[in-house]
């Protein structure tokens, strides 16, 4: 995971649990971030009263991200968290399990639950305990009622899905978002801002349909300082790294074999050894006996830091994921569905972290800009 070590320290997190006004450490001389200077570097933008802020989680990465921005509010917002929620009949899905292979149930959930506890942070399940005056998520495929009825930021989270027929089909009939994921990102238009990863991006999700007054160029969290993460522990290196999708726990296509037999040939081409990272939220079990049966001289991993990884691989070999952000902005050597030209646009802002803060003042911005109107 990019920059793991950068989540708030043990008295931030007694700051956000306690909801006190200590000092919680943010802007690149703290935990968040891992370079020298001070956390008056942060804009200053003041306002009357501490607003009420959800943060709401969703993938392993998301969350991580809520918890890196709620950092870098500090002492000028309350903050609490939920894993990712839904109404209606997309609740009652989720809640009998129909849903688990989505951020709505499943292991994305339980690991979200799994972070919150063990990094202490208070927790508001559904948001449903008070009004708030700010939400912050990492998709908008589904906005939860009271999240469209309050100021809500959007944050990139990673790639998006290709604009493929099914994209066409769900845009062109108003069908509901979540039939084409990550697609559809950003075309709920119920954001006040949109924090995106780069100018490729900006001019990626104007073409798609957002509105470019919304769309702030941020840097997105944990994809923001990619050099730090050379210095790692993992202790292979020089190989072809085989990063695994989830394509078919999300009812897509993919032919395995053929992605096992591709790698083996960058691999041999490459005069490398070969290893697979299987993605999160796959079926493990089904995955290793595919490996195992066609490439057996492979070295599989099925936890561990994928982005240490990456670091160290000299190919990444995988399908459209966002570790190819990763790859692309330490300047690996990427076999994937992307055009190299594709991925030299997409590439995310490089600012040495300081993404988490840079969306904490387009947040209080735009809580600033409601006092001002109200």
């Amino acid at each position: 995971m990019p920059r793991a070590s950068r989540v708030p320290s043990s008295r931030a997190e007694t700051a956000l649990a306690n909801g006190t006004s200590a000092s919680l450490p943010s802007g690149p001389g703290s935990p968040l971030s891992g370079d020298g200077a001070q956390e008056d570097a942060l804009p200053s933008i003041h306002l009357s009263s501490r607003p009420s802020v959800l943060l709401v989680g969703g993938t392993l990465n998301q969350t991580r991200m809520m918890h890196q921005i709620a950092g870098a509010l500090g002492e000028r917002a309350r903050c609490w968290f939920s894993p990712f929620y839904a109404d209606g009949y997309v609740r009652w899905l989720a809640e009998r399990g129909l849903l688990d292979t989505t951020i709505l149930g499943g292991q994305a959930k339980a690991a979200t639950e799994r972070y919150l506890a063990e990094h202490h942070l208070p927790i508001d399940d559904r948001g449903a305990s008070r009004v708030y005056d700010l939400a912050v998520m990492g998709t908008d495929l589904v906005v939860p009622r009271n999240v469209g009825a309050t100021r809500f930021v959007l944050v990139q989270e990673g790639m998006t899905d290709p604009e493929g027929w099914l994209y066409r089909i769900v845009k062109g009939l108003r069908l509901p978002r979540f039939y084409a994921n990550t697609a559809m990102t950003g075309l709920s238009h119920a954001y006040d801002r949109f924090c995106v990863a780069g100018d490729g991006w900006r001019d990626r999700f104007v073409a798609k349909g957002c509105d470019s007054r919304k769309i702030v160029v941020t840097g997105m969290p944990n994809f923001d300082d990619c050099a730090a993460l050379l210095d790692n522990d993992f202790p292979h290196r020089g190989y072809v790294l085989a990063a695994t999708s989830s394509l078919r726990e999300t009812f897509k296509y993919e032919d395995r074999g053929a992605f096992i037999r591709m790698a083996q040939e960058v691999a041999r081409e490459h005069g490398k050894p070969l290893l697979f990272k299987l993605h999160p939220n796959e079926d493990h079990a089904r995955a290793r006996r595919e490996i195992e049966s066609l490439a057996p001289e492979a070295l599989i991993f099925e936890h561990g830091h994928t982005d240490h990884m990456i670091a160290n691989c000299d190919v990444l070999v995988t399908r459209y994921s966002s570790v190819v952000l990763v790859a692309a902005a330490l300047g690996k050597h990427i076999v994937s569905d992307l055009e190299p030209e594709t991925l030299a646009r997409l590439a995310p802002l490089q600012n040495g972290g300081t993404s988490c803060e840079a969306i904490a003042d387009v947040c209080l911005k735009v809580l600033q800009d409601r006092t001002v109107t109200a």
